[in-house]
């Protein structure tokens, strides 16, 4: 339901995930492979009902390369943190993501 009234797929995702004790690589592809196909299905929706444009998707292909930068720079990363300190760092960045998102939301 948090999904589907806001359009954010981390809130519930990575909490579950989290709550189910993997090991942090297992953490990481199993966040990985619940976005890839909630962002498939939200692509298949929105195609569905029409709302899918294009023009937003080539802007969206031009992110990705940022996007595999900070994969490689925090796969690094990851492999130096112990599990602990991992998930301690994975649920503040959440929680720092979403004071930015609050934030830019009162400001605007």
């Amino acid at each position: 339901m948090v999904t589907g009234a806001t359009g954010v797929f981390v809130i519930p995702a990575v909490h579950y995930l989290d709550s189910l004790n993997l090991t942090k690589e297992e953490l990481v592809q199993a966040v990985g492979l619940s976005f890839t196909v909630s962002t498939v299905a939200l692509a298949v929706a929105l195609s569905l009902k029409g709302e899918f444009h294009f023009a937003a998707a080539e802007s969206s292909l031009v992110a990705v390369l940022p996007a595999l930068l900070g994969m490689f720079i925090g796969q690094r990363v990851r492999n130096k943190l112990r599990p602990e300190v991992f998930r301690i760092c994975l649920l503040v960045g959440l929680v720092v993501l979403g004071a930015y998102m609050i934030i830019r939301a009162i400001v605007r």
